[in-house]
């Protein structure tokens, strides 16, 4: 008997059992036997327009436009800080990054629970493949926030199939072994990450792409000129990006692929995003560097800024979830604010997990996630490790910047009319930089008064 086939065999026989397929059914109770398993693919340095469905005008991504179109695309959707290890800490823990005296990277989350702690106790499989940073060195060891499976996979630059495909075909073969019941994976690649230098099969896919200037946001002309200010050309560098974005969807593909094998689509809750905003071209770039720091053209679209900090650029990122029967194919919601800060309660609800931390930043969005529509209850904020950085909000069409350093003005913008952030309107609307600047400061004034990083 087949692998496929014989899935399927003992998924219909669970629905035979316990009548599942519980259309329109948000939360599964403990009384049933299939939970949803759950692949969580994330590019580092993603910007939010570097694939198709997003709206780069030259990316070659059809297997996350194929999912995009298959699921429900976000557009409002955030993370949780402006590098690798803040992003990260929001989405295991729920709670803001800034909250860490001790900074994750370095410490780990110490005995605050994570998303797959809680996942684990319901009776699921847990596996992480990829990039780590998520604290010290002792990443391999299995048994960590209760992954079963830990392998911190780096990145070839010289492997035709893309810098990623180990850790894919890693996670393949996990997701092969525990087809027979509920697991929750986390894929976690490096590409589009600096450095940007792809195999010459890969960059011949690009061959020939000349760059009109007039296809980009106002946004991104700076980068284009940044680019052209340490030498680079911006055709040869564009090639190289776009084939590090195409091998990252040729590697989604291959589990994308792989669960359609299995017999596993309907069962699945696959989601696709990035863990910020693209990295900028580095004009100090040593010698050595400079010319794969020329690559590093992502695209936010429209939007301001990118990695490091905390603009649209930075913070808003794709999102897309498929899972069929419950996600509603062919979806674009422009509407919902949502944040990665969601992830460990909505997957809990999803799953069917009753008892949560006391303390989480996040929401359950579940409903929006299966297509309701509705205001989120809390505003989202984003603040640097640091006692002295300047901490912003999100809330409602609201995005101001309480900037915290001399000589600094304070920024508010209406994301519905200005979502670039090119026009300051808080002189126009003093209630308004009043109200959330009360809110900011009361959530910083949470906050711990200094941070603690390794000093190696």
């Amino acid at each position: 008997m087949s692998s496929k086939i014989s899935v399927t065999v003992v998924r219909v026989m669970s629905v035979c059992l316990v009548g599942f397929g519980f259309a329109g059914l948000t939360i599964l109770s403990k009384a049933e036997a299939r939970l949803p398993n759950i692949v969580f693919i994330f590019a580092d340095d993603l910007g939010y327009a570097d694939v198709g469905c997003y709206g780069h005008p030259y990316a070659v991504t059809p297997a996350i436009d194929r999912l995009a179109e298959e699921g429900t695309r976000f557009t409002q959707f955030y993370v949780t800080g402006v590098t690798c290890n803040p992003s990260r800490t929001g989405l295991m823990t729920g709670l803001f990054p800034a909250r860490f005296p001790k900074y994750a990277a370095d410490f780990g989350f110490g005995d605050r629970i994570t998303v797959t702690d809680l996942l684990k106790q319901r009776g699921y499989r847990t596996g992480h493949f990829g990039k780590w940073h998520m604290g010290p060195d002792s990443t391999e060891t299995a048994g960590t926030y209760s992954l079963d499976t830990i392998e911190v996979i780096g990145g070839s630059h010289d492997d035709p199939e893309g810098r990623d495909a180990e850790l894919f075909k890693a996670a393949d073969r996990f997701i092969r072994k525990h087809a027979y019941e509920p697991f929750y994976v986390n894929i976690w690649g490096h590409s589009t990450h600096f450095p940007v230098h792809v195999a010459p099969e890969l960059a011949e896919e690009f061959k020939g792409l000349k760059v009109d200037r007039k296809d980009f946001s106002p946004t991104m002309q700076k980068k284009f000129d940044e680019c052209l200010q340490i030498g680079a050309e911006l055709d040869a560098a564009m090639q190289q990006y776009l084939a590090d974005v195409y091998s990252f969807d040729l590697n989604v593909d291959r589990i994308l692929k792989t669960i359609d094998e299995l017999g596993l689509r309907e069962d699945t809750l696959v989601v696709v995003s990035s863990d910020h905003g693209p990295a900028p071209v580095l004009l100090g770039a040593k010698k050595t560097f400079r010319q794969y720091s020329e690559n590093m053209l992502g695209y936010a679209g429209e939007f301001q800024g990118g990695k490091h900090n905390q603009y649209e650029g930075g913070v808003r990122v794709p999102f897309i979830i498929r899972w069929p029967g419950q996600v509603q194919a062919g979806r674009v919601d422009s509407d919902s604010v949502l944040s990665f800060i969601d992830w460990l309660p909505t997957l809990c609800a999803i799953a069917g997990v009753e008892e949560l931390p006391d303390q989480l930043d996040g929401e359950d969005v579940s409903d929006v996630w299966l297509g309701k529509s509705r205001n989120r209850s809390e505003p989202l904020f984003w603040k640097t490790s640091s006692s002295s950085s300047s901490p912003a909000i999100r809330e409602g069409k609201w995005k101001l910047h309480l900037n915290t350093r001399r000589g600094q003005e304070i920024e508010l913008y209406d994301l519905l009319l200005d979502p670039s952030e090119s026009q300051n309107v808080a002189g126009q609307n003093p209630e308004v930089v009043a109200l959330l600047s009360a809110k900011v400061k009361a959530w910083v004034a949470e906050l711990p008064k200094s941070y603690e990083k390794n000093k190696k």
